[in-house]
């Protein structure tokens, strides 16, 4: 149990006490000057009882129960409930709470999460668009996973449909007609294949007669579509395994997945009732939201040629994460351009009876990511970057930077080096970012040695590896008490691990622990310059618990954001 929720429990007991009927919220303290935690609430409950804040806190105070947990408790202003923590409980806590290769349920019991991220279009290479829903829903699923909970990760994406059948017609009128020799670049096949469907009217017609054929089962055309994805796929798996992505083939959940359920799902609608046809589509009505014109919307899952839409899929995917699956928790890490899609589609699943009152789906949506004339970030030449170029400059950067600030290092050691904190700082530059923001991509803050990035954070732990290699066979007595106020914050925000893991996972918001991560290192760059470890070849036991303590969290905490850690840099 978390030092936080801890103490939410004992001010619920108090609270009820004192005869005010809420839960109270603790937070960390915005004034460190008056104490650890402040506890809130308790004004808008006075005002509410007709009673004096000042003096409900007072009376919420002297109900608390004896603990060995809290030093002292103050009532500050119109009623604020200031907490400052015994020194001798934040020493127990080094002691107990680490090191663990998991918390197991943390506040509360294990669910089965669904969590459908990265999900890329296969009929080309993976972009820099894409990197926002992998890295974050990446993240989250460690995160939960660590926590206790039965993770599932979805990976959705898109192998069906027009522009299959596009790259069919395309490669049957290649000239070179090898579809592996075709394959060896997939995004200018895909360009080349997008253009003709987009200025020749008889080849569109002809891809969209191959997915009437790829529907039906065509050996040739399935044939020519299973190479597609393959391919489409191992370039995914180069990009994942460069970044350090937990997603397999066994993920992979494609649109092709739930095709067999598409008809299925339009008949089950019509027949309860909710979808109508619309001018020969299949439409469900969405009166509770609007269109950009205010007008009331529709929500289309069948086109009028009969072609089923990613409405349709959704809806079919939901109902086997919820039915098959058994999923407690669905989370979706998709941009927020895409905001209304899911509001519809939890609406109408919801009112088809696929989804479940005691299953949680959420959009965990998220900004782009930008360049300095705060557009999408693209080449020069107004083209996607692939992804795999961006990692390949990385790690070239960060090479780079190794070799300028420790030459004697081999090379082969600069470049097992630069691959971790050159792939690092691209992940954590996104992930310390709220994921609602919009985001500007640069290279000269990622991979610097100040702030809040995954280097600073990096540094951190190879100071701290040092320092316990150094006092390696040296622990003298355990002190009872901090001698320096360095050592007490620093045991302060390591025992505030666990509650902010959880937040982060709860909320979705990754960048809640990278946060936690660069306050750590900032609080442990302070110890350092002022707490030594060693004296006369004795290293202080308590010191070297809390050094210790910070390489493990640090370690720990940023493989939960997908990112490594080295010894030296």
């Amino acid at each position: 149990m978390s030092t936080q929720t801890e103490l939410e429990h004992l001010f619920c007991r108090a609270f009820q006490k004192a005869g005010a009927q809420r839960d109270p919220l603790v937070t960390v303290s915005a004034r460190p000057d008056l104490g650890d935690y402040q506890v809130n609430g308790v004004m808008s409950l006075a005002k509410s009882a007709g009673r004096d804040g000042r003096e409900l806190a007072a009376d919420v105070v002297a109900n608390l129960e004896t603990n060995d947990l809290i030093e002292s408790v103050g009532v500050a202003g119109p009623g604020f409930i200031n907490v400052s923590l015994r020194s001798a409980y934040l020493i127990k806590e080094l002691e107990t709470f680490l090191p663990k290769s998991s918390y197991g349920c943390a506040g509360g019991s294990s669910e089965k999460v669904v969590i459908d991220y990265s999900s890329v279009n296969l009929a080309k290479e993976m972009h820099v668009g894409h990197l926002r829903s992998t890295v974050i829903g990446d993240s989250l699923a460690r995160m939960y996973a660590y926590l206790g909970h039965e993770v599932i990760r979805q990976n959705h994406v898109g192998d069906w449909g027009t522009q299959f059948g596009m790259l069919v017609a395309h490669v049957l009128e290649s000239e070179h007609g090898n579809l592996m020799f075709e394959l060896q670049d997939l995004e200018g096949f895909y360009r080349k294949a997008k253009i003709r469907f987009d200025e020749d009217e008889s080849f569109a017609d002809k891809a969209r007669g191959y997915v009437l054929r790829l529907q039906r089962g065509d050996a040739e055309v399935v044939h020519i579509w299973q190479v597609f994805v393959e391919t489409s796929l191992r370039h995914c798996e180069q990009v994942y395994s460069k970044l350090g992505v937990q997603l397999a083939r066994e993920d992979v959940r494609g649109e092709s997945f739930y095709n067999p359920q598409l008809s299925i799902v339009v008949s089950d609608l019509m027949s309860k009732g909710l979808a109508r046809v619309s001018d020969g589509a299949v439409v469900v009505d969405t009166p509770a939201f609007q269109t950009r014109d205010g007008e009331p919307s529709v929500f289309l899952v069948k086109k009028e040629d009969g072609g089923y839409l990613y409405a349709t899929t959704d809806l079919a995917a939901l109902k086997y994460r919820t039915e098959v699956l058994g999923a407690d928790r669905c989370a979706y890490v998709v941009d927020s351009r895409q905001d209304l899609h899911f509001r519809q589609l939890f609406d109408v699943a919801g009112r088809a009876g696929y989804s479940r009152e005691s299953v949680e789906y959420d959009h965990v949506a998220f900004g782009t990511v930008q360049g300095a004339d705060g557009k999408p970030f693209k080449t020069r030449s107004g083209e996607s970057i692939k992804l795999i170029d961006l990692i390949r400059e990385a790690e070239q950067r960060a090479y780079e930077a190794v070799s300028s600030r420790n030459p004697e290092l081999s090379d082969e050691a600069r470049r097992e080096i630069a691959t971790v904190i050159g792939v690092g700082a691209v992940k954590y530059a996104d992930l310390s970012k709220h994921r609602l923001s919009n985001y500007v991509f640069d290279w000269a803050s990622m991979l610097s040695f100040e702030g809040n990035t995954a280097l600073y954070i990096q540094y951190a732990y190879v100071r701290s590896k040092s320092l316990l290699r150094k006092a390696e066979g040296q622990a003298g007595s355990c002190k009872k008490d901090f001698s320096h106020p360095a050592e007490r914050k620093l045991a302060l925000q390591l025992v505030r691990f666990e509650e902010v893991l959880v937040a982060a996972a709860s909320e979705y918001l990754p960048h809640l622990l990278c946060g936690y991560l660069y306050e750590l290192s900032s609080q442990f760059s302070r110890f350092y310059e002022s707490c030594p470890i060693s004296c006369d070849g004795v290293a202080d036991s308590l010191r070297l618990k809390l050094t210790s303590s910070t390489n493990e969290v640090i370690e720990r905490g940023l493989e939960l954001l997908g990112i490594g850690v080295v010894d030296e840099m």
